[in-house]
């Protein structure tokens, strides 16, 4: 072979991993039933968290924690998988795959006994991760790469719209006060014949590649499927972006998510309703943060400035949000949990900068990487906050042992922020000089 037919041969391999230059309708649309499925898998995710009491009395006084705890250990490990699997074999052969296990999984949990809940529910875990990593990587192959950022925030977003609002039209189904009464095996029922409509419209608009380098993948062997973890986890950027954005993640996810209302309404004697709805609205900030700190982001062509100003942002919000003064108004309050919601979009940053910094052939591998680190971060800190709130079963907590509880969320926005400064930039205009 003649060095101009091997220049020839890289050059067409580069461009077959490159994602284009313009935007193309077909693509869009793949990348949006993506996203719709992240929408749907989290409506599926948050149902049993509206049915517990028709799961109770059809599985008997055991509750719903094992189950849940069941996903997530099935959502972590999945991760890893499911970047390997679309890096080899492309997102046509693998995405509708998982949208239709999530539907599986759906009429599995409908069956009604606690075991088929369990498996249900693991099921939807194995398909539901294709969905944020499969958006991902749809948008990272075949969307332009000055659009990155703010296609991964607005799937972020649409995900999130899932999680706020998926649950509502769940309740208003099964509520035996309603105007429905619909048995809940039924909603699951529904949920998994939606599935199956979801799979075969997404298999039959995404694009017929394989995967993106069967060359760099080489046969399947063990060592082969080690290959691009090794690319991915050997790069010390890959760290430097996982960490980053899971440290982000955690005053959402652990903080506001899981004890902002207890706090407010044990700590700050805020009534419950109100305490809840404030809380409700840092998720929401979320919603629009994650895609226009993307869209920033892509505007300006650097990744660094804008995670770390939306870091120092998340940091005076979180700071004030916990130590504000009790006689603190009730809008100032909203205002705050606003700011911490939008700002909160930073930990998306971390999402493209991960894709940015690892070879185009391993852009599935990196994407699950992420979840698999970010997750690893969240179920590291969750019980460490749970052990420093340290309540009995008949004592309320105080705002200052709240306050002590949820320090370390602050530290680790700091960190965050720190470690953004060591990170490469990874922007169309890159930095000549890297930090």
């Amino acid at each position: 072979m003649t060095v101009n037919e091997s220049n020839s041969n890289n050059s067409n391999k580069q461009t077959s991993t490159s994602p284009p230059i313009k935007l193309k309708n077909v693509y869009l649309l793949a990348w949006f039933l993506c996203a719709l499925f992240y929408f749907y898998q989290y409506a599926v995710r948050s149902a049993p968290g509206v049915m517990q009491s028709e799961l109770t009395a059809a599985w008997g006084e055991n509750d719903i924690g094992s189950v849940i705890s069941a996903y997530y250990i099935a959502y972590a490990i999945m991760a890893l998988v499911a970047g390997v699997l679309l890096d080899r074999y492309g997102a046509h052969r693998t995405i509708p795959a998982g949208i239709a296990v999530v539907g599986v999984g759906c009429l599995v949990f409908a069956q009604g006994s606690e075991i088929a809940g369990m498996i249900g529910f693991v099921l939807q875990a194995i398909g539901a991760i294709f969905g944020f990593i499969g958006a991902s990587y749809v948008a990272a192959r075949y969307l332009p790469a000055r659009m990155l950022a703010i296609f991964i925030g607005l799937t972020q977003c649409i995900g999130m719209a899932g999680a706020a609002f998926g649950s509502k039209p769940v309740h208003m189904a099964i509520d035996p006060s309603g105007s429905f009464q619909v048995p809940w095996q039924t909603v699951w029922i529904t949920f998994g014949v939606i599935g199956f409509v979801l799979a075969l419209a997404t298999w039959f608009v995404m694009p017929k590649d394989s995967g993106d380098s069967a060359t760099h993948h080489g046969s399947l062997s063990v060592k082969n499927l080690i290959l691009p973890f090794k690319t991915v986890f050997g790069n010390p950027q890959s760290w430097y972006a996982g960490i980053i954005g899971g440290l982000l993640f955690v005053p959402t996810t652990i903080g506001a998510l899981v004890w902002a209302t207890s706090f407010l309404h044990s700590g700050e004697n805020l009534p419950m309703s109100e305490a809840a709805s404030i809380a409700s609205i840092v998720p929401i900030g979320w919603v629009i943060g994650s895609p226009l700190l993307g869209y920033i982001s892509d505007k300006i062509g650097k990744r660094k400035p804008v995670l770390i100003v939306g870091g120092f942002v998340m940091l005076v919000a979180g700071i004030t949000a916990i130590y504000m003064p009790t006689e603190s108004t009730v809008l100032l309050r909203y205002v705050v949990a606003l700011v911490l919601g939008i700002a909160s979009g930073a930990a998306m940053i971390p999402f493209s900068m991960i894709k940015e910094a690892n070879p185009p052939e391993v852009k599935g591998t990196a994407a699950g990487a992420m979840n698999f680190i970010v997750f690893g971060i969240t179920g590291l800190l969750s019980p460490f906050v749970s052990f420093l709130m340290g309540p009995t079963p008949d004592t309320s907590l105080t705002l200052t042992q709240f306050q002590e509880a949820l320090l370390p969320l602050v530290g680790a926005i700091v960190v965050a922020i720190i470690l953004s400064f060591f990170i490469h930039e990874t922007g169309l205009k890159k930095d000549k000089v890297k930090v």
